[in-house]
């Protein structure tokens, strides 16, 4: 090809948004580009302006969200493909760097479940998960981050390309990196996850990496014999080889496994009605962790399809250093931790006992890149106030907390610029960086502290914040005071701040039902989830479990995983009704888990 025309060639791939690498191997080598991909995405209502600061439905200082929305909008996302003449792999940065797809190229199989919408589903820590492909978490299962844009990069060798996605995450301002890797010849995907802690203080983590694949009723489970903890609405400990279902078909409720000892350290699934498979396999030494997660064939079933367009349910494998999710680990200062694990997808079934390590030629651990804040508009007003204490230039704006961007906690030394720009600041300016001070102090988990800076704030926001924190503390009285003193309208009939003042009050007994009743008539034609919950309760403190009994059940509740709030309200009208109370009623949308896991911070 003459220059001319290969300068026309580039020039086109350039025009349509395509970046392509290639590393030159024997066959036909292999490739990466760059896409953008438009996908209906159904958006979120944000939980509310309070900073989720002990918030035991959130995590700080990401927002939390409420609702769903039913209809969609385009929304386009980047994504990278790295491809060879076996596989290609679809890679979202715009996704919290997720695989989105896995096809085997020979048959044009796609291994990974694909639900074509973002759809989120309503489960902690922000009630936004969305189902599909394969995730990586980190510091908590389902990260907070796994929906929003993070970093990544490409590296090239002769033989192999690199694609890595990361960021600093805000919660605790850990560094984390997924290296995907494709080599000229492989038939799987490499996958090394590094961790790291530029902190001063050591702090929690867990990691997990999460496939999402198509399932049937047919849907073989290939996983090691073993001692398995069994998490369904029970939890047990089972033998696998004697009492674990060999396929889908065999589950009757959601349900997760985790392996304590194993024959193997590998594991997979294969549908033999879709004749496609995914299988994985580590070392036992660093990425002991084995999970399977099954929605069942029984009345759960409907919840597999809560990310999905359509009626196609799915299964989740899942790997990682940790044995199971019920423990964190800490990341001390100036730690590094780093596993690798491979995915090995299959058009058939595979023996695990047969299947052995991939030998690759990786590059050192320590040259995968890892990666600062990833979402400028996250982290500038807090530069801005950096810079300006430093400099002892003039205070900036503080961001207006109704956009609700909090001060990341995951950023160790902003106390004296805090304090700072509350002394020199105007009055007004210096109310909102006293609330932006108390905020991210609470994020910090300094509730204390946070209780001083906030008792001095005059915005509503924080007396709101300030009202949660002294509830948690068990100063109802103070709490109360707190919410009482709110005095922008808007903000005291907003439901977060009904719902908060409402637990509040209840906790003074009968003598609060008159209040109770005034603030939420004050929001009635609200068909607000949460307010209605509230509602419910109030109808069963005033004795009247009918009308409680029959508003509960007049809700068509969005389903949302591991919260048990109208699952309690429904066992409280039962026994105010001397009726039983199971099972649940589907219509509530609450899961049946026992409780497990360290999903939730605060209660």
């Amino acid at each position: 090809m003459n220059r001319g025309r290969l300068y026309l060639l580039f020039s086109i791939i350039w025009m349509l948004g395509w970046h392509v690498c290639i590393a030159q191997g024997s066959g036909s080598g292999v490739a990466c580009r760059v896409i953008e991909k438009t996908l209906l995405t159904h958006l979120l209502v944000p939980a509310g302006p309070l900073p989720t600061a002990f918030d035991p439905n959130g995590v700080y200082p990401y927002v939390s969200f409420s609702e769903t929305s039913n209809r969609p909008v385009p929304v386009n996302y980047r994504h990278v493909v790295l491809e060879n003449e076996h596989l290609a792999v679809t890679i979202c940065p715009d996704l919290g760097g997720k695989i989105t797809s896995m096809v085997i190229k020979p048959s044009q199989k796609e291994v990974l479940y694909v639900p074509e919408v973002i759809r989120p589903t309503r489960i902690l820590p922000r009630f936004y998960f969305v189902a599909g492909g394969i995730e990586v978490s980190f510091p908590i299962s389902h990260s907070p981050s796994q929906n929003e844009k993070v970093l990544y990069k490409v590296d090239r060798t002769t033989e192999r390309i690199y694609v890595t996605c990361g960021e600093r995450e805000l919660r605790f301002g850990m560094q984390w990196s997924v290296e995907y890797s494709l080599g000229t010849n492989d038939t799987f995907l490499t996958q090394r996850v590094v961790l790291h802690n530029p902190g001063t203080l050591a702090y929690p983590w867990m990691s997990w990496s999460n496939a999402a694949l198509p399932s049937a009723a047919d849907t073989e489970f290939h996983f090691p014999s073993g001692r398995v903890l069994s998490h369904s609405s029970v939890l047990d400990t089972i033998d696998w080889k004697t009492r674990g279902p060999e396929r889908e078909g065999d589950i009757n409720e959601m349900t997760g496994y985790f392996w304590i000892t194993r024959n193997v350290n590998a594991f997979g699934a294969f549908t033999p009605s879709l004749g496609s498979g995914l299988y994985h396999i580590g070392e036992e030494a660093i990425s002991p962790g084995m999970k399977l997660w099954s929605y069942g064939r029984g009345r759960d079933s409907a919840w597999a399809t809560l990310s999905s367009a359509r009626q196609a349910p799915y299964i989740e494998i899942q790997g990682g250093p940790i044995g199971d999710q019920s423990v964190k680990l800490e990341l001390k200062q100036e730690e590094t931790r780093w596993h690798s694990e491979f995915w090995i997808p299959s058009v058939v079934p595979l023996d695990i006992v047969s299947l052995r390590i991939p030998d690759v030629e990786l590059r050192p651990v320590d040259s995968i890149p890892l990666f600062d804040w990833a979402r400028e508009d996250e982290i500038l007003p807090w530069r801005k106030l950096q810079d300006a204490f430093r400099s002892h230039e003039k205070v900036p704006d503080p961001p207006d907390p109704a956009i609700m961007r909090w001060a990341p906690s995951g950023i160790e030394e902003l106390g004296q610029p805090f304090e700072w720009a509350i002394s020199n600041a105007d009055p007004d300016q210096s109310d909102t960086w006293r609330l932006h001070y108390g905020a991210w102090m609470a994020g910090r988990g300094d509730a204390g502290a946070a209780i001083l800076i906030l008792s001095g704030c005059e915005h509503g926001i924080a007396k709101g914040l300030l009202g949660r924190l002294l509830r948690q503390n068990g100063d109802f009285t103070g709490a109360l005071n707190a919410y009482r003193s709110i005095r922008e309208p808007w903000l005291q009939i907003h439901p977060q701040v009904v719902v908060e003042r409402d637990m509040a009050l209840r906790t003074l007994g009968s003598e609060s039902l008159t209040e109770r009743a005034y603030w939420l008539d004050r929001v009635d034609a609200l068909k607000d989830e949460w307010i209605i919950e509230r509602r419910v309760q109030w109808l069963i403190d005033t004795g009247d479990a009918s009308a409680a009994r029959e508003l509960l059940l007049s809700v068509p509740f969005q389903k949302v995983h591991q919260t048990y709030t109208r699952t309690g309200l429904w066992i409280q009208i039962c026994e105010s009704l001397g009726e039983e109370s199971f099972p649940v009623p589907d219509q509530l949308g609450e899961d049946r888990l026992a409780g497990f896991g360290k999903y939730r911070e605060f209660e």
